[in-house]
């Protein structure tokens, strides 16, 4: 199973990367595994592999959410401490900002009723 993703197509770098996502969704409605290839450069070449289920169940076995957004937060961050700092660039920080603050808020809710890591609502 292949299905690609185009949300990112807006310019010619991100018209000739091909997102694919290479699995079923899981039980919880979301896929685990992409790949991400710069159709004129097979060496760009990105397998992402998130978390597939429970961590309580799985363990360890993937990347979170997270962790992509802390790297495209981290690559903002520092393109607004340099000559291409722009207003367009702040507004996607702060809302990569907002996104991660969500996710930990939903996940300190998560521990706090000690369902985190599991199938529980």
């Amino acid at each position: 199973m292949s299905r690609q993703i185009t949300t990112h197509k807006v310019n010619g770098l991100n018209d000739a990367l091909a997102i694919n996502v290479l699995d079923e969704p899981g039980a919880g409605g979301a896929c685990h595994e992409y790949r991400i290839v710069l159709e004129s450069n097979t060496n760009v070449n990105c397998r992402i592999s998130f978390q597939n289920g429970p961590i309580k169940e799985s363990g360890y076995n993937g990347i979170s959410g997270e962790a992509l957004l802390a790297v495209v937060r981290d690559r903002l961050e520092c393109f607004q401490t340099g000559p291409y700092a722009s207003a367009d660039n702040q507004e996607a920080l702060d809302h990569i900002v907002a996104a991660m603050e969500a996710l930990h808020r939903r996940t300190k809710e998560r521990m706090s009723r000690g369902v985190e890591g599991t199938h529980s609502k």
